[in-house]
């Protein structure tokens, strides 16, 4: 499973706590004997400094985001990610004692569709929709603080696991598999992705807590992308049923990314030069535990 990040005790501001990745990362934190403190404000909201100044926290682990790439609200991916993030910032920077360490998550998605089989931290970004767009703008802005904070951004390849919204894909095809239902409905199967464990996301942010370097990018990855017909076969092999596939053209997105598989070289050389680990997660383990939780 690899070792777990040894942090020492401290108090974590947590944006976008009651998210997906959020439950899993402070439940993961109370483990550690951290402090997971969650912001209750809007980062919009007028009472965001003051609301900050009270937590006063020693680190700062910011998920708060739209994670549905395909929402219709294109102008909220903007507000959220670039001027959300840029406001939750201002305030840290007001802070009399400034965080030990700021975490941003950004997302895989601002590779778009040019570049190697394994997308690197330094080559050149190609967003394809307002989403990968509003991460990319996120990304330049939190630069503008570089000076004064000491943030680390991530860009997270696709990763799932028990809790996640079924309006994704995996949660998706788990709900159908384990209902056994006759037919289902996709959008793109030619497709290309990184299956990761949620787990295996937090435990690299807990690393990046302790060793991350201030003002670097770190792509959050296992370099290891499978085919959806890949998962597809997973699945029928651990539930011995067989459904249809059928494509619903109003599920098919004109910008989908073909392929998304990163680099992870730069993020395990880091956390391996201080003997941490991250958990090696089968796909096959994650479904499994996610069938599980689908029948309860």
């Amino acid at each position: 499973m690899g070792a777990k990040p040894h942090l020492k005790s401290q108090k974590i501001l947590l944006t976008g706590a009651n998210g997906f990745t959020g439950r899993w990362f402070a439940a993961m934190a109370k483990e550690t004997g951290q402090e997971i403190v969650a912001l209750n404000v809007d980062l919009m909201d007028a009472a965001l400094e003051t609301e900050i100044l009270k937590y006063n926290p020693d680190a700062v682990v910011h998920l708060a985001g739209i994670s549905f790439v395909a929402s219709k609200d294109q102008e909220a991916f903007y507000r959220v990610h670039a001027l959300g993030t840029s406001r939750l910032l201002e305030a840290l920077s007001k802070l009399p004692q400034p965080p030990k360490k700021v975490l941003l998550a950004s997302s895989a998605t601002v590779y778009g569709n040019i570049g190697p089989a394994q997308s690197l931290e330094n080559q050149a970004l190609s967003p394809i929709d307002h989403y990968a767009t509003s991460k990319v703008a996120m990304e330049e802005m939190a630069k503008t603080f570089f000076h004064q904070l000491p943030i680390v951004i991530v860009r997270p390849f696709n990763y799932t696991g028990p809790g996640q919204k079924p309006n994704f894909l995996i949660p998706k095809l788990i709900a159908h598999f384990a209902e056994k239902k006759a037919t289902i409905e996709l959008g793109n199967l030619n497709i290309e992705r990184e299956f990761n464990s949620v787990k295996m996301i937090c435990a690299a942010y807990f690393g990046l807590l302790q060793f991350g370097e201030p003002g670097e990018i770190y792509n959050v990855s296992s370099g290891q992308a499978h085919s959806l017909q890949f998962v597809i076969d997973s699945l029928i092999k651990l539930t011995g049923h067989t459904p249809k596939i059928r494509v619903n053209p109003n599920f098919v997105r004109a910008s989908e990314v073909r392929r998304m598989c990163g680099d992870p070289q730069k993020l395990n050389s880091l956390l391996q030069a201080h003997g941490v680990l991250l958990p090696t997660i089968s796909l096959e383990s994650t479904f499994q535990e996610m069938l599980l939780d689908a029948k309860k």
